[in-house]
């Protein structure tokens, strides 16, 4: 057998193929008493063409072609262990098959995990053979040894565990054989495996339609767009790896091959911004931290270009063999040019802040401008003309609306000039070389007065934020910001509401200049102008100021919410300023929404709770189970902020209820704050606005609110 504690894995790490797995063991070494025997341990991965009657592993005999099954899949994808062949009396004859009724063998509990990592173990006696799953015991059997057999004769060949050469894909991690029992659960401990995926949470810039494909506006360069994907590695036991790097490339959909810049391209195909300079992506990976990567991604290719064909981008980690699990594919993108027309409204949806109805929207103004052959007018009858077939968030008589708003475009005169900064003019990518649009000055500041004869803010920066990402929108915000009144900022706060239809873009706008105040105080306060600050030193600035914005004295942030704080960060012991930064962004709106009285009483109340801690996605589904199977009552509820929106997205600060609905499954819901008395005595009202809760009993029932 193989040497006891040895690890049969090849290069990388341990990782193999199933097909190469080859594994030599001796019966011998489980005969007698004494407590001999012996374990095979490792971790398992299987793909989605794992079905059952699938064998993992055969056992074979020197000189014989015959393989009996040792592990396999049975009823429900539930691991099958058999005896050993040679050892036990009960081992599988040559013509046992699926389904092996008639074949003695153990079944694990559970069904089998695909493409994921888990941990199997399998101990050996002379009369016991015991079935381990991710460290615990989960099936136990005895056995007749042969070797009580009268007319037993000892065997001198030995045994091999084989893997499957058929189509079952799957790999293997760590595999030991060991001549120790009851060792099992210290090797499920040690050294876990790795899984690279993305986090579609944290996207941004991307249109996803109906049928699931991306929209992603590329080309050129003047025209082209940032998109945002997170990659996340860790371990089999959810647990962020570090020390290594992954490299993001642009691959066709169909066969998975990397797209190469054509002769006629001066650029790569796909791009990586890094620090505000754009790079070729697959020289340029980025080092994984605290187990993410964020890659803001551009795209130079066009779809149209290349036979109308798709694309994916592919993340894999670097210097390491390629497996399905050390790499990670998004889904499937339409490269598009900005001057073509995005499908009519309802037919999509954004994977970024704007809606389907925003986006669409926005870039029929754009798009009839360019086929024109000219910038916005402000002229009223080009106005009426542009908006009056869009305006789905406005209510009230359309034409009235549309009247308005050619008034407030055409008072020109009563307007004032915006002079950007430097830093804010490179966010909004103007390019005064190239655009039809108004051009800027240098300067730092508004100049100008009342009866100034210039027009409003350009059509180009309130275009540009409504359909850049979030990202852009807070480059940008940061540059100009500091430079507004707050007068200023009620006038682009209007402008972008009116023209992406969407009112939650003004709360974001308009706190912005407080936001950069109170985050810089905060980090001057908590790092004493070093450039890094110890955690646990962190904490009381932090918690101070939250419950100074939110004007809270009664509750302030639990063990469990920072955490929650510390993981949208992603630092560690200690924090620096762009750990900082990710944590203000998410945690200023929400105090800032805290602050105002109606939800201020919410978040005070302990007894019910209305609104839960800092809580995530998967934690707050945990909370409306009963068990892992089980959901509780349709109708039980938890509110909760989305971890997933910060400044200066519109959902930033906003209420989210996660509840189980009438189909006895998990929903989540934004709710709209602007419009409701948000109080505990009418909490009922609010969520019964939501047509899914309406219908639901147990909420008009007010139920209590889960507490963790």
């Amino acid at each position: 057998m193989a040497a006891p504690g040895s690890e049969c894995g090849g290069s990388d790490g341990g990782y193999r193929d199933l097909r190469d797995v080859r594994v030599e063991l001796d019966p011998g070494t489980a005969r007698g008493g004494g407590g001999g025997g012996f374990a095979v341990c490792f971790w398992l991965y299987l793909s989605n063409s794992a079905r059952p009657s699938s064998v993992i592993l055969h056992q074979v005999t020197t000189g014989d072609d015959n393989k009996l099954p040792f592990l396999a899949l049975g009823e429900g994808n539930k691991l099958l262990l058999f005896p050993l062949m040679r050892l036990h009396k009960e081992a599988p004859a040559t013509a046992s098959s699926y389904p092996w009724t008639d074949t003695t063998n153990l079944s694990s509990t559970s069904e089998c995990p695909l493409e994921k990592w888990f941990h199997i173990g399998c101990e050996v006696t002379d009369n016991v053979i015991r079935l381990h799953v991710n460290g615990d015991l989960t099936a136990e059997i005895h056995l007749c040894s042969l070797s009580d057999e009268p007319d037993h004769q000892e065997d001198a060949n030995k045994i091999s565990l084989v893997g499957n050469d058929s189509k079952l894909e799957g790999y293997m991690y760590n595999i030991e054989v060991s001549s120790v029992l009851g060792t099992i659960q210290e090797q499920y401990a040690k050294n876990p495996p790795f899984k690279l995926y993305i986090d579609y949470s944290s996207s941004d810039g991307i249109e996803e339609c109906d049928d699931g494909i991306w929209n992603v506006v590329g080309g050129k360069a003047s025209c082209r767009r940032n998109f945002i994907l997170e990659v996340v590695l860790i371990n089999a036991f959810g647990e962020p790896v570090k020390d290594k790097e992954v490299v993001a490339s642009l691959v066709y959909a169909d066969n998975g091959m990397v797209v190469e810049k054509s002769r006629d391209d001066s650029e790569p195909p796909l791009l990586i911004t890094c620090e505000g300079l754009e790079y070729p992506a697959i020289s340029r990976p980025l080092p994984i931290i605290h187990g993410r990567a964020l890659f803001k991604l551009k795209i130079s290719q066009l779809s149209s270009k290349c036979d109308n064909k798709l694309f994916r981008i592919r993340f894999s980690t670097l210097h390491m063999r390629r497996y399905p699990f050390l790499e990670a594919y998004s889904k499937t993108i339409c490269c598009i040019s900005r001057n073509r027309t995005i499908r009519p409204l309802g037919s999509g949806k954004r994977v970024s802040s704007a809606t389907a109805d925003e986006t669409d929207f926005l870039q029929g103004l754009v798009n009839a401008d360019r086929v024109n052959g000219h910038s916005h007018s402000h002229g009223q009858s080009s106005v009426a003309h542009s908006h009056t077939p869009k305006f789905p968030k406005i209510e009230g008589d359309g034409m009235a609306k549309v009247v308005e708003t050619n008034k407030i475009l055409s008072q020109n005169k009563h307007a004032r000039k915006m002079v950007l900064s430097k830093e804010a003019q490179n966010a909004m990518g103007t390019d005064t070389s190239t655009s039809n649009f108004d051009s800027f000055g240098s300067g730092s500041s508004w100049s100008g007065s009342d009866a100034d004869d210039v027009e409003t803010f350009s059509d180009a920066v309130v275009f540009r934020y409504c359909l850049d990402s979030t990202y852009d929108r807070s480059k940008f915000l940061r540059g100009a910001a500091p430079t507004f009144n707050k007068e200023d900022l009620v006038k682009l706060a209007d402008q972008i509401s009116l023209y992406s239809g969407c009112s939650h873009h003004r709360n974001q706008i308009l706190m912005s200049k407080r936001f950069l105040r109170e985050g810089a105080d905060t980090w001057s306060m908590i790092s004493k102008n070093n450039e890094r600050a110890l955690w646990s030193s962190a904490i009381p600035g932090i918690i101070t100021k939250f419950m100074d914005i939110a004007h809270s004295a009664s509750r302030g942030l639990s063990e469990q919410d920072l955490e929650v704080l510390r993981g949208i960060a992603g630092c560690g012991e200690d924090i620096g300023r762009d750990e900082f930064d990710r944590l203000w962004c998410w945690l200023y709106p929400v105090a800032a929404t805290l602050s105002r009285d109606k939800i201020k009483k919410l978040w005070d109340c302990r007894s019910p709770k209305w609104i839960e801690g800092f809580i995530t996605i998967q934690e707050a589904e945990n909370a409306l189970r009963s068990s892992k199977e089980l959901l509780k009552e349709p109708g039980t509820f938890v509110l909760r902020f989305p971890t997933t929106r910060s400044w200066p997205h519109p959902d930033a600060g906003n209420l989210v209820v996660t509840y189980i609905g009438s189909d006895n499954s998990i929903h989540h819901r934004l709710l709209s704050l602007d419009s409701s008395a948000a109080t505990a005595e009418n909490l009922q009202d609010l969520l019964l606005q939501e047509p899914e809760l309406s219908q639901l009993g147990r909420v008009d029932r007010l139920p209590t609110a889960i507490r963790r």
